[in-house]
Order: C-alpha cells, then structure tokens, then sequence
C-alpha cells in the first residue's frame, strides 16, 4: 500500500463514521484510527508473512464512539439486566452490516450452539461496505442460541447470540 492508498483510506473514513481500518498482508500491517474529533492517526510496520486461508484480508474495527456511548457490545450486569433470564447476556452488533456465521460458505461457523467463548473469541463476521470484520465475543460464557440467519442484514445494536455467562 502506498501512500496515495493511505490518504484515500483517511480521505473515506473522514466522509463517514468509520473510525478505525486495519489491512494485513503479506508482510505488511498498516492501522489507521482516529478518534471523535482528531486527525486521523497512521501506525504502519513490517510484520512476519503469515497466512491465513480462512482469514480475511481486511478488518475494520468497531466505532469506540459508538460502542462508548452504548457501553461494550453485548455485556450487561450479572444481575438481573432489564427483564431477562439471569445469567444470560447478549452478544450484538456493534455495526450495520451483512452477518456471516463463518469466514467462508464451505468454512465451519465460528460459534454455535454449546461453543465456550472468551472475551477475544471470534463468533461472526459482519460485512459492512464490502470490508469484513471479525466480531468478537467480549463476553465469557457459553452460546445458548444463535439469534440471526447467515446472510442476514443486521442493525447496530440488534442481538446476535445469546450467551450463558460463566
């Protein structure tokens, strides 16, 4: 990626909300973050040539804005959260997007049913803007059920599984 690439990607993320962009390959990782009312920020470095097959390319990352001023994606307190069964929580959607249950049709999903997750485990992909990003569970428990259909649109903030906290 040069640096005509970089500005075009500072030059889309300043026309929407995008607030972070991370690309990987071949040796090369370059992330770019900014914050509500910052200039963009630009970390790039040379990596170790890794491959993934069942991974993609491009991830971007949640707006912290967003997931600020909602509190973080799918936690809620161990209690009692507004009505619902104890000791359950949700995780959801921190962007509108298209959501994938794995990295490709022929892949097996990520999560289901009775899969243990953490805090770092991936559980869907979400395209958004023809980039897929890797959503994770941010949460430590067990999935009970999966609350949408792969290839399914879904909104921010909507319910994407329900979880059974350790």
């Amino acid at each position: 990626m040069d640096l005509k690439q970089i500005k075009q990607v500072i030059d889309l993320m300043k026309r929407s909300d995008l607030t972070a962009f991370e690309l990987e390959e071949e040796g090369f990782k370059i992330k770019i973050k900014r914050g509500a009312d910052a200039v963009p920020l630009v970390h790039t470095s040379r990596i170790a040539s890794t491959t993934y097959a069942d991974a993609p390319l491009i991830e971007a990352v949640a707006a912290p804005r967003a997931q600020a001023a909602a509190g973080p994606a799918s936690t809620a307190p161990a209690g009692n959260p507004g009505g619902d069964e104890v000791g359950i929580a949700y995780i959801k959607s921190p962007m509108v997007g298209t959501f994938y249950r794995a990295s490709s049709p022929e892949s097996k999903p990520f999560a289901e049913i009775g899969t243990k997750v953490s805090e770092t485990s991936v559980v869907c992909i979400i395209e958004a803007m023809k980039i897929m990003n890797e959503i994770q569970s941010e949460l430590k428990g067990s999935i009970v059920e999966v609350l949408v259909e792969n290839g399914q649109p879904v909104e921010y903030g909507q319910k994407l599984f329900k979880v059974k906290r350790d």
